[in-house]
């Protein structure tokens, strides 16, 4: 599962409070746009992000990218944050201001899927249940080879997946992503605890899907020849989630 992208957080870059409150309504008013386009059935496209977002997006990937260099051929636990920071020509300070922790510089690419499922969810059709859009949207991924379903064998997923699996510390701090990407879920259900639960079930079962994938082609296999089956089994996966998630008639 690779993925990519997260954000600093904070400030408008406009320096004012009134720059805050304007930037504010312009945002209401677009998801406003966009929630009346998903009522209609329409195609919303994603939200406009800033200049300054933009560039903070790709400071994060660039210090990323420099740190997963390192690690792939050094080993995560033989790298240090003081080394990374040179290597990207920022200093600790700095670099720890973009990530709180070592591995969030191995596990960035995660960030930009945390909520992924609850986008789905939020921007399935009118007459589409919440599990339908999830179903649709991971057979997608799978077609298309997208490595946060596992199915993918590109040789630099393949190596960066063994580095991830392999160490310990990265596999611990997955989880705390995975836990995120939970809450987002439940709260696009609509909260609660039925919601939460529903929304436990669902990740883990997406997560065990991909890591299955993913064992397979660890294995020797090719994304293509794992591809039926991947398909059979998420089929099966969400015959099991509907039974249980979904009212029956």
């Amino acid at each position: 599962m690779v993925m990519s992208g997260e954000t600093a957080g904070g400030g408008n870059g406009n320096g004012s409070a009134a720059g805050a409150v304007g930037e504010g309504a312009r945002a209401q008013g677009r998801e406003q746009d966009r929630a009346q386009g998903r009522e209609r059935g329409e195609p919303v496209a994603p939200p406009r992000i800033s200049l300054r977002e933009r560039k903070k997006q790709l400071t994060y990937r660039a210090i990323s990218d420099a740190a997963i260099a390192m690690f792939l051929e050094r080993g995560f636990d033989k790298v240090s944050v003081a080394e990374v920071a040179a290597a990207a020509d920022i200093s600790k300070p700095t670099l720890f201001r973009y990530f709180p922790a070592k591995e969030d510089l191995a596990l960035h690419r995660f960030a930009d899927h945390e909520d992924e499922a609850a986008r789905v969810v939020d921007g399935r059709g009118p007459d589409e249940s919440p599990l339908a859009a999830l179903h649709r949207h991971f057979l997608a991924g799978l077609d298309r080879r997208d490595p946060v379903t596992g199915l993918c064998d590109v040789p630099q997923v393949l190596v960066f997946h063994r580095l991830l699996y392999g160490t310990p510390a990265l596999v611990a701090r997955l989880y705390a992503y995975q836990g995120r990407s939970e809450a987002a879920l439940a709260r696009a259900l609509g909260d609660g605890v039925a919601a939460r639960l529903a929304a436990g079930q669902i990740v883990a079962v997406l997560r065990i899907l991909a890591e299955e994938n993913w064992r397979r082609i660890d294995a020797g296999e090719s994304a293509d020849a794992v591809y039926a089956g991947a398909v059979r089994a998420a089929e099966g996966a969400f015959v099991q989630l509907r039974r249980g998630l979904e009212p029956e008639g």
